[in-house]
């Protein structure tokens, strides 16, 4: 769980970050050290070796070569000088500072060093670490008294000493400087996480709780602010956020009110429309009934019989805006089954053809053949495009192109039948199209407005949908969507 937290994120990568840099700088601080220490050790060595070396070759050169051994006990008194001595070239020690170890082997670092040609080398003694340093001394002429003059080298000065001392020096300062860069990671990561705390972390928790306020449905949550920074203008962002919303949700709220007001009214004015039509058709019938069988009378010169002609159609168009109220507040329940839409549409064309404006209208039929049969209501399907077919005969007042398309068209695992009915007509401005479905709205002299409202309600009973696109200038399309039941293992070993 701490490590899932962005401070805990931030405290440990912190803490590795700091530790890898400043382990770094120590082990080069500490190794720079050891080199110093090394190297000043060498520097004192040398210089006690040259010391030693002038003291014994004085010594030797005026023929007193027991005073060799009062200089290396002399020498010796040093701490830190733990071995001066002298040694044959072949390791056996001619003077040493220790008596006892006269005649012996010299150790093998020190002898290894010599044969190798190097001057110091660094081993383990029994009290720490060693340094040695050898210095091979050369036959003069002023050795030709005591020494055989074929000896190149007569001996080799060494002197052993010791970094114990110094070793623990450097191990302490090494130890106080660790110790020192471990509370200083501490502190600095320590400082880091409670500015990230105090500047990121509790601001961010802050945000979280105001959107968990918003979340919850307080649209009244704001942020006072007066930072500057990233958090300030995030702050400022989610304020303008929250007002957009309680904007955009006081809006969808009126909206919402006012489509519940309208479909309280569409409601009482269906219910209303179906009570009126009813009560109308029943005199209309008998009215119709009445006047034919007065024209009965009239002989056909009669001028009467022209005016009875012009009542039973007016009679005829109220019996009509009746039917389309009583539909549109009562309609009826479909009875679903199987039809061909290829065959229906040319069933409804032969009614069209019937109506006086379709004689002036060009038809281009273009049906997909062999398209599985449809799942609807064929007298409501047939209401359908009977009224938009003459709706696009009617707006080619001149004369047009009468287009009819089916195709089989699928959305996902469901096939659908696409009826296309285009006209080229003037088309519908773009703020009639957007009212286009709306229930008495109408741009034509005489009609209910019903008609295109009834035929979305008939296709979303028919689980289809209507759609009209239009520009001005460039006709109309309509575009009716039906729904393709797929036949069951015994219809399918039927066929």
């Amino acid at each position: 769980m701490f490590y899932s937290s962005l401070i805990g994120r931030i405290i440990v990568f912190s803490f590795l970050l700091f530790s890898f840099a400043i382990g770094a700088v120590s082990f080069v601080h500490i190794h720079r050290e050891h080199q110093h220490i090394t190297s000043s050790s060498q520097s004192a060595a040398d210089l006690m070796l040259s010391v030693v070396e002038r003291s014994i070759v004085g010594a030797m050169s005026i023929g007193k070569s027991q005073e060799v051994q009062k200089i290396f006990e002399e020498v010796v008194h040093d701490p830190l000088l733990i071995g001066v001595r002298i040694f044959h070239p072949n390791g056996r020690i001619l003077n040493s500072a220790a008596p006892a170890e006269i005649g012996q082997m010299v150790n093998a670092y020190d002898l290894e060093a010599f044969r190798q040609g190097e001057v110091h080398t660094t081993f383990a003694g029994p009290d720490g670490e060693v340094l040695g340093v050898v210095r091979p001394i050369y036959f003069e002429e002023r050795c030709l008294g005591c020494h055989d003059p074929a000896e190149k080298v007569i001996g080799v000065l060494n002197v052993d000493y010791s970094l114990a001392a110094m070793n623990d020096q450097m191990i302490d300062s090494s130890q106080f400087f660790i110790l020192s860069m471990l509370v200083m990671i501490v502190l600095l990561t320590g400082g880091i996480s409670l500015i990230v705390h105090r500047f990121v972390c509790h601001p961010i928790s802050l945000i979280t709780e105001k959107m968990a306020q918003v979340e919850s449905g307080d649209l009244t949550t704001r942020f006072e602010t007066r930072r500057t920074d990233e958090i300030g203008s995030l702050m400022v962002s989610f304020n303008s956020m929250v007002e957009r919303q309680q904007l955009a949700n006081e809006e969808l709220n009126s909206w919402h009110q006012q489509q519940m007001e309208r479909v309280d009214r569409l409601a009482s004015v269906g219910e209303m429309s179906a009570g009126i039509a009813h009560e109308i058709k029943n005199p209309l019938a008998a009215i119709s009934g009445a006047i034919t069988v007065l024209a009965l009378d009239f002989t056909d010169e009669d001028p009467r019989r022209e005016v009875v002609s012009k009542v039973l159609e007016q009679i005829a168009r109220l019996d009509k805006a009746a039917t389309d109220l009583l539909y549109f507040g009562k309609p009826g329940d479909p009875a679903f089954d199987l039809v061909d839409a290829n065959e229906l549409l040319k069933k409804t064309l032969f009614f069209v053809a019937q109506h006086p404006e379709a004689s002036n209208v060009h038809q281009v039929k273009e049906f997909t053949r062999n398209l599985p049969p449809v799942w609807v209501d064929e007298k409501q399907l047939q209401q359908v495009f009977f009224n938009v077919i003459i709706n696009a005969i009617q707006a080619m007042t001149k004369g047009g192109t009468l287009l009819l398309q089916t195709e089989l068209s699928s959305q996902g695992d469901k096939e659908y039948v696409k009826v296309l009915v285009g006209d080229s007509g003037p088309g519908i401005p773009e703020k009639t199209l957007q009212k286009i479905f709306t229930p008495f709205f109408t741009t034509k002299n005489q009609g209910t407005g019903l008609g295109l409202a009834i035929c979305r309600q008939l296709m979303e009973q028919q689980g289809g949908t209507i759609e009209i696109t239009s520009r001005s200038g460039d006709g109309t399309r309509v575009t009716l969507t039906l729904p393709v039941r797929p036949l069951t293992n015994f219809e399918q070993k039927g066929n």
